[in-house]
């Protein structure tokens, strides 16, 4: 078995396609099955179900598919390693984060980093999956909630944070100085749909309590919530993180309490990947970010209180 066949079967099972793996590689498609086959007749097991012109992966071929993305990873941790041994401070960096929030939280960085790290080439994912794709070493670190329970991921805490109902100041509740998280369930409401992480804290706490939320309208996008939002439409949920991102003054932010809605967000890498200058620094940068930004609030709070 050959890293070079490896490489082309990498290549075919994302592309699913013969002939498009093959332009992708710079090879002929005669050339790119024959390598398949050897592979296949090496290992004992069809790699690929062939179905007419199109392909699908077999159970063994997946196997061998996710294996051989951390062979490929390894190797660029080692030749990370030898690269910094020679103080060569360049390469690429992957950093993946929920959608949203934490997406926003690690794009405020880049400016930043580039400064520190001019030769190094980052690349942000705006992903749901992000801890699949850091088991699979696609990402060499990601931002997302906590806990993660995998063994093979190391993690570190970054903040806490609570959720606030968002509305109007003439919302019905407008006033409150806290709300029951059912009275929720009683006014109009705009979401984000069931796919996204704040709205599923929202839905795992209706299931424990043994209510359901039925949304109003559902948004993928943090611009069109906060516009409906404004316009009267409903009320929403949103993270302290986001709302200060974002900081509308025209809008309420009123805790929830019975029960508080809170979650924990932290940075997560594979325990036993090499982890590079550049993507230390990064961990630092941002933990220093937070930090910084804990201090602001703090200073916010004592400024308000006089």
């Amino acid at each position: 078995m050959e890293l070079r066949q490896l490489e082309y079967f990498i290549r075919t099972c994302e592309e699913l396609h013969f002939t498009k793996a093959s332009v992708k590689l710079g090879i002929t498609q005669p050339s790119l099955s024959h390598q398949i086959k050897a592979l296949e007749d090496e290992i004992g097991v069809p790699l690929f179900d062939r179905i007419g012109k199109k392909i699908a992966i077999t159970d063994a071929g997946m196997i061998l598919y996710k294996q051989s993305k951390l062979v490929f990873g390894n190797l660029a941790n080692a030749k990370e390693q030898i690269q910094e041994l020679q103080q060569i401070e360049r390469g690429t960096l992957s950093i993946g984060a929920l959608p949203g929030e934490l997406n926003q939280l690690v794009s405020n960085l880049l400016l930043d980093f580039h400064r520190e790290y001019p030769k190094v080439r980052l690349k942000i994912f705006g992903v749901e999956d992000v801890v699949n794709r850091v088991l699979s070493n696609e990402l060499d670190l990601a931002i997302t909630i906590l806990p993660v329970e995998d063994e093979r991921v190391h993690a570190i805490p970054l903040y806490s944070e609570k959720f606030y109902f968002v509305a109007t100041a003439e919302h019905p509740y407008a006033g409150r100085t806290a709300i029951d998280f059912d009275e929720i369930l009683n006014v109009p409401i705009v979401m984000f749909p069931e796919t996204h992480r704040c709205r599923q804290l929202v839905d795992m706490t209706c299931n424990i309590a043994g209510l359901k939320l039925n949304p109003l309208i559902e948004t993928t996008t943090i611009e069109s919530l906060f516009g409906l939002v404004r316009s009267g439409a409903g009320g929403t949920v949103l993270s302290k993180t986001l709302l200060e991102m974002y900081n509308y003054d025209d809008l309420l932010h009123i805790p929830v309490q019975k029960p508080t809605l809170c979650r924990e967000v932290g940075i997560v890498y594979l325990r036993d990947k090499y982890m590079g200058k550049a993507a230390r620094g990064f961990i630092d940068l941002l933990t220093e970010h937070i930090k910084q930004l804990k201090q602001d609030k703090l200073m916010e709070a004592c400024d308000s209180e006089e």
